[in-house]
């Protein structure tokens, strides 16, 4: 058929064009052929679909303006994080045998002030230019951390000479092509040691709109969603790494965020616009972490007693169950 052969909106030859629907009801765009066709099509439709769901929204929000104070409870969206599995391991902050175990585990000298917080952090073998500025930049993030170079000593060396001159914990920085991957968190003397493997690492000077380079001041600590027996426990090791009294005038915070089982670090400092605004400006550095293991004791491969492994295949069954 030639153009303008086709009926015309409103000669009632067809709807008109006001009903017209874009594409069929049975329309599979992949059922064309042709690639290129087949991907402009696929664009054209997720653009009607962007459409429609503006207009809904748009109609949604005049429907509450005239209703007023009449309108509705907006619906919560369902999203995996409130969608979770219930996880029988979830901690009641009123739960006695809670407060106990905490009142006589490996960091309750942290938290009855009894120990200053002093970190080792070094890396494995060699490590390339990227894995050093980050130590370098951590270090400067965890007060009272001193970094250190390797120089092919095997870490069950390490940790005795770190209990004889008096370090808490000890933080190893692992890498592969020349890339931060892993890091391996032993609270001392006596554990427990974490493993996790980790990602996303984004550098000061990689960060956009970074503030200033971070000042001397304690920071305070944020920790998001550490809701288990688990991930309170990785919580507390995390909390332990830093002093227990942090000077607010430097108006820096430290945030590890849980989200899904990944725990996303950041770095900020407050920035006071007026008396009832306030934004924040993130200084760097940032990565995300993965917990692979939980092991009793100091870092041992050979003969350590692990309290938890992630194991995928029998962990992994469900997307909306979260072990932290």
């Amino acid at each position: 058929a030639g153009a303008g052969s086709g009926p015309v909106p409103g000669d009632g030859a067809g709807p008109p064009a006001t009903e017209r629907v874009l594409f069929p009801p049975t329309f599979s765009v992949s059922e064309i052929k042709n690639k290129q066709r087949r991907h402009f099509m696929f664009l054209r439709w997720k653009q009607q679909q962007r459409k429609e769901k503006l207009a809904l929204k748009k109609k949604r929000r005049k429907e509450r303006e005239a209703l007023g104070d009449k309108a509705p409870p907006k619906a919560v969206p369902k999203t995996i994080e409130n969608q979770r599995v219930y996880d029988e391991t979830t901690v009641d902050p009123n739960d006695e045998e809670v407060a106990f175990d905490e009142a006589t585990d490996e960091f309750a000298p942290y938290f009855n002030r009894q120990t200053v917080p002093k970190i080792l952090i070094t890396t494995s073998d060699r490590p390339r230019g990227r894995t050093v500025r980050f130590c370098e930049q951590l270090a400067t993030v965890i007060p009272n951390s001193h970094v250190y170079y390797r120089r092919g000593l095997a870490l069950k060396r390490i940790i005795p000479q770190c209990i004889a001159r008096d370090f808490t914990d000890l933080i190893v920085i692992n890498e592969d092509r020349k890339i931060p991957n892993g890091l391996v968190l032993s609270h001392l003397p006596d554990g427990p040691t974490a493993h996790f493997r980790m990602s996303s690492v984004r550098l000061r000077k990689e960060i956009k709109r970074k503030g200033k380079e971070p000042t001397e001041h304690v920071p305070e600590v944020i920790l998001n969603n550490f809701t288990t027996r688990l991930g309170h426990s990785i919580g507390r090791m995390f909390a332990a790494l830093f002093p227990h009294d942090p000077q607010f005038i430097g108006r820096q915070v430290a945030t590890f965020h849980n989200q899904r089982d990944y725990i996303f670090f950041r770095f900020h400092r407050y920035i006071f616009k007026s008396e009832k605004k306030v934004g924040i400006q993130e200084l760097g550095p940032r990565f995300t972490l993965k917990l692979r293991s939980l092991q009793k004791g100091t870092f041992d491969s050979k003969f350590g007693e692990y309290e938890w492994i992630h194991k995928r295949r029998e962990m992994d069954t469900s997307r909306r169950k979260f072990h932290l």
